[in-house]
């Protein structure tokens, strides 16, 4: 059942975050499911541009569709990641997306109020919700890159100002983390004293955490133990995800980590496997991996088990 994010965060918030998984196949599409199924979660499926790209948008809506059909007790949002105006407003137009997020948080801040309230407008005349972004994450994600000196945490006063300027329905903010898989360098960390002090200033308000993948240094030596080459790489301690959750935050993303699992199962199985050319064999064994993923993540989230209890209040 396709839901809004609106709806979802109703009952997550100040309780658990809702895990939003970005997808770009049938492998991760099936594992996503089975995962949140196994771990009895609502969750959030995330088209990013890049995704929607690959093939073809419409064949990306078409296994989501069907995904649907095959799973009929998964609750979940379709949600697009980092969109752009004219990204959003087709998305907005599609039919087919529950939430939009709108990314201008490259532009001054006149700029994003602008921009983001002109896809408000348009989001919710289709009844539609959307997300926005204030302050920068360092990092690359896709077309998403921003050097780390030029990474700048969102001030709280200022968010409180373009909620009230956009009518968004939702916040994502910069506290710390960062896209890919090379987060931190050193000792740095998230920001709880900047998300308190932005929940504070709009109590109630469902906050978003982006780039908040663990990069599990388990798979992270798998990978290099089967020819990879990731130096370096680190990332969110999940155990931090029930205090984010108690302070706001609703939403937290998560990308590299299942791209992580994706490249240490066909690592490893190749180097085990040198023989096979059959896609299918290492294809099941990536979604009963990635199934696995979803649930563990969902469990430091706090949104396993919570399917049915969301199902009653949707029922209303």
């Amino acid at each position: 059942m396709i839901v809004t994010t609106k709806q979802l965060f109703a009952h997550a918030y100040g309780k658990y975050a809702i895990g939003a998984y970005n997808i770009n196949n049938l492998e991760q599409t099936m594992g996503l499911f089975r995962g949140n199924l196994d771990s009895q979660a609502p969750f959030i499926i995330q088209i990013s541009k890049g995704a929607r790209s690959y093939t073809h948008k419409l064949m990306l809506e078409g296994l989501i569709r069907s995904a649907d059909e095959v799973f009929p007790n998964a609750i979940f949002a379709v949600h697009l990641d980092h969109g752009d105006e004219e990204t959003c407003y087709d998305c907005i137009e599609s039919g087919f997306y529950s939430s939009v997020m709108i990314d201008a948080s490259h532009e001054d801040f006149e700029t994003n109020v602008a921009i983001t309230r002109r896809v408000v407008e348009a989001a919710h005349a289709k009844g539609i919700v959307v997300e926005a972004e204030l302050g920068q994450l360092g990092g690359v994600e896709e077309h998403v890159k921003v050097d780390e000196a030029n990474a700048k945490l969102t001030d709280p006063d200022q968010a409180k100002k373009f909620v009230e300027l956009t009518g968004c329905d939702s916040l994502a903010c910069a506290i710390g983390t960062s896209h890919g898989a090379f987060k931190f360098t050193g000792t740095q960390g998230l920001r709880f004293d900047v998300l308190a002090e932005i929940q504070k200033r709009l109590p109630g308000f469902p906050l978003v955490m982006h780039g908040s993948s663990s990069v599990p240094q388990e798979e992270v030596a798998r990978i290099n133990a089967a020819g990879g080459k990731l130096k370096g790489a680190k990332g969110v301690d999940a155990t931090q995800f029930r205090r984010a959750a108690e302070l706001g935050v609703t939403k937290i993303n998560i990308d590299t980590d299942g791209r992580l699992v994706w490249t240490r199962v066909h690592r490893e199985y190749f180097l085990e496997h040198p023989e096979n050319f059959d896609l299918r064999p290492i294809g099941k064994v990536f979604m009963s991996e990635y199934a696995k993923f979803i649930a563990q993540k969902n469990e430091y989230l706090g949104s396993a088990g919570q399917l049915e209890a969301v199902r009653q209040v949707l029922k209303g």
